[in-house]
């Protein structure tokens, strides 16, 4: 059998149909190759037993036990069974339980004294702690087959245990890998001979079959180390390609030109630029003016000015005679950002109009919502080129949008785009325009290496001069209501200072949102039972609530999507005129609206929103000359790893911190964007968070392999590995960036 066809092998061909498609199903295995890199989640000592005092709740686990004691009850005048088996450790007890006809084969096995492992799924039943119909091995059977094959499994060994699934125990995939492991000797080695030797790597096939039967705990930190390596190195390559492929791309070069729009619009500036926002811009200022694209991503702190660079490298690309796109993810958001833009150019953004500078521009609104003769004004703008900047939502990337000569596409809020998107509009220009991908959800630097390791990266991490201080503070609603009260006096007391709010809820709370009558009735009931299960509080209620209770008399607006376009519009203008003063809201202020007065924010059930999200929620209060107030409420219990989550919010300003936080409670699933892009992450062993060092030190060595030789020729067997990782999805994967 050939190297690669080994773990090409479907699985059903060596385990039979059942099992595999149970692997297929549940744990997306469907080859020899995929269950080699199903690599144990941690080890068991034989002898060392688990603590069952730090079981999960509504986890899946494997335990290994003995049992205490055993008896069966009988329930409904002696018509049904019930055995009851108590298992101890020394830490802990744990109770199982086996019904009806499943009781009998458990009762004569599990005997007080003998040792067996567990799995199954930790519930809780008149308060204790117990797995009902648990599978199990016996570590000591009886019966002599059964006692030599599970003593030769498990004796004197470190017992791999599986990541599971109810349909499938760690130990029966124990048995499974057991079948496949010959094929790790047919493992192709992605590593050049040179790096492994240098780095003292163990070989590729003895590093699977110590993951997977260690002998020694010595032989899983040797196999974790080669394994980690392997998955950052392959993914650096794939994306020291992707740079490379990109810098063999032609543009246009687009330099600055003296005396034009961005001069103009410079000298009328009413403040200086931070040293931050100089340093960025003459990075993007220098990638503009090559002839190959540009590729980069600016990360920087809400309200760190992040509109005003990319404002500036438009102005440039139409200084040099092409257009500029910004592609913003809501319409509230392009309207925002036109509105803010046309601001600042004042007499710049009305070029060809009367009063207009002779410099100037035409700055075109385009979106899914705008009347049939506004928008063919402005297709029509962008085809003739008389309108050098278009700010719109994914309107802008339909086929009837044509440019004249795009030059440069920002996009703002890249997570919230998907690859299609951001190449599509990438396409309209006659040749490949320069891109910036704008990002005010601070990302780690690890991460900012494996998912964004396709861009160049700036950090504006300065915040404006002028920008004022937010303090914030979580409110426990549940366990000290007249905090809440407080909070409402604190908005009051903002509002008679002259001053506007925020109100954040997770829910709109409109009809059309709840199911029909009969599954409402059924959440209600349950919200009785269980306060931890009613449904998120409501934009359209908590509105209601304030209007008629602690805010009355002051003018309360809502804002949410499902609103007319006009209808937000509206809210939004007058709210930063200063004529309402308290705007209840969903999340679709959570990037980039700009209203400086507003300086108290009281977010509701503030424990349903993520870190970084209640990050730039925040960021949206204290963006003018008075402090800000951000108000976390929540109902969560003090001890809760929600409040946890809380208490670090309102513990930093520091995005870079709590997107570190963020990542260490998500961990990779979410960041690596596998919710965007549906494929599983490719990295099983590598953590994006804890691995830095070796992430940075793949990506050097995959740099310097890429730049001496493009195309891999020399290294097939890398080219073989890239290409199992690259098939289409995972190639739509890591264009995400």
């Amino acid at each position: 059998m050939d190297r690669v066809s080994s773990f090409d092998e479907p699985l059903k061909k060596l385990l039979g149909g059942a099992t595999a498609k149970v692997m297929a199903e549940h744990l997306d295995l469907h080859t020899v190759g995929d269950l080699l890199h199903h690599y144990p989640r941690r080890y068991e000592e034989r002898g060392k037993l688990t603590a069952l005092a730090d079981l999960p709740l509504d986890e899946h686990v494997t335990v290994v036990a003995q049992v205490a004691d055993a008896r069966i009850l009988t329930f409904n005048n002696g018509r049904g069974k019930r055995l009851e088996v108590t298992l101890t450790d020394g830490s802990g007890r744990l109770q199982l339980v086996f019904f009806g006809h499943g009781v009998h084969k458990p009762h004569k096995e599990l005997l007080p004294g003998r040792q067996a492992m567990f799995a199954g799924k930790v519930s809780v039943f008149n308060r204790k702690m117990q797995l009902a119909h648990p599978t199990y091995q016996l570590l000591d059977a009886s019966d002599a087959d059964e006692a030599t094959e599970a003593v030769d499994a498990f004796a004197g060994r470190l017992l791999p245990i599986y990541p599971a699934c109810k349909q499938l125990d760690s130990w029966r995939i124990a048995k499974a890998v057991d079948a496949v492991l010959p094929s790790a000797r047919d493992a192709v080695d992605p590593l050049p001979a040179s790096l492994r030797e240098g780095r003292g790597f163990t070989p590729l096939p003895e590093a699977l079959l110590k993951v997977h039967r260690p002998q020694t705990k010595a032989d899983i930190e040797d196999a974790k180390a080669r394994l980690k390596w392997d998955e950052a190195f392959v993914l650096q390559v794939a994306l020291a390609r992707r740079r490379y492929a990109d810098t063999q791309l032609p543009a246009a070069a687009r330099r600055p030109v003296a005396d034009g729009l961005l001069d103009a619009f410079d000298a009328k500036l009413p403040f200086t630029l931070t040293e931050g926002q100089e340093k960025v811009s003459k990075e993007i200022f220098d990638d503009l003016a090559t002839e190959h694209p540009m590729h980069r991503l600016l990360q920087g702190e809400v309200g760190s000015g992040k509109t005003m660079v990319a404002l500036r490298a438009m102005l440039t690309v139409v200084d040099a005679g092409g257009q500029a796109a910004m592609l913003a993810p809501t319409e509230v958001l392009a309207q925002q950002h036109h509105r803010s833009i046309t601001e600042m150019m004042g007499e710049l953004a009305e070029g060809g109009m009367l009063g207009g500078s002779d410099r100037g521009t035409k700055v075109v609104l385009l979106t899914g919502s705008m009347g049939t003769a506004a928008r063919r004004q402005a297709l029509l703008d962008l085809v003739t080129g008389e309108a050098g900047i278009v700010i719109g939502t994914h309107a802008l990337i339909e086929d009837k949008v044509q440019f004249h000569d795009l030059g440069l596409v920002v996009v703002d809020e890249q997570h919230r785009f998907g690859v299609e998107q951001r190449d599509a509009l990438r396409s309209k220009g006659k040749q490949p325009p320069h891109l910036l991908v704008m990002t005010a959800t601070p990302i780690p630097r690890t991460v900012a290496m494996t998912v964004f390791g396709d861009l160049e990266t700036s950090v504006l991490d300065q915040l404006p001069a002028g920008r004022s201080p937010i303090a914030s503070h979580v409110v426990p609603a549940k366990d000290k209501p007249h905090f809440l009260a407080r909070a409402w006096e604190r908005v009051r007391e903002e509002v008679e200072n002259g001053h506007q709010a925020y109100v954040v809820c997770p829910r709109i709370g409109d009809d059309a949102e709840e199911a029909e009558g009969k599954k409402g009735k059924a959440k209600k009931k349950t919200a009785e039972e269980d306060p931890e299960k009613r449904p998120p509080l409501a934009v359209l209620e908590i509105a209601d609530e304030l209007r008629r209770g602690a805010l009355a008399g002051l003018t309360v607006e809502v804002l949410h999507g499902r609103m007319h376009p006009d209808e937000k519009d509206d809210v939004m203008r007058r709210f930063a005129a200063g004529d309402v003063d308290v705007l209840v809201a969903t999340t679709v202020i959570e990037v980039g609206v700009n209203v400086p007065n507003a300086t108290a924010m009281v977010i509701m059930d503030a424990d349903r929103f993520g870190v970084s999200q209640l990050h730039q929620l925040r960021g949206r209060v204290g963006r003018g000359s008075a402090p800000g107030l951000c108000l976390l409420v929540s109902e969560a219990h003090e001890a809760s790893p929600a409040r946890a989550r809380l208490s670090a919010v309102a513990a930093t300003l520091d995005g870079f911190e709590l997107s570190r936080i963020d990542l260490e409670q998500r961990r990779e699933g979410d960041v690596l964007g596998q919710a965007q892009s549906g494929v599983r992450s490719s990295l099983r062993m590598l953590t994006v968070i804890d691995d830095e060092e070796v992430i940075a030190a793949a990506r050097e060595e995959a740099v310097a392999i890429v730049a001496a030789d493009p195309e891999l020729e020399h290294l097939p067997e890398l080219r073989t590995v890239l290409a199992a990782l690259l098939d289409k999805e995972r190639e739509e994967y890591l264009d995400k960036g």
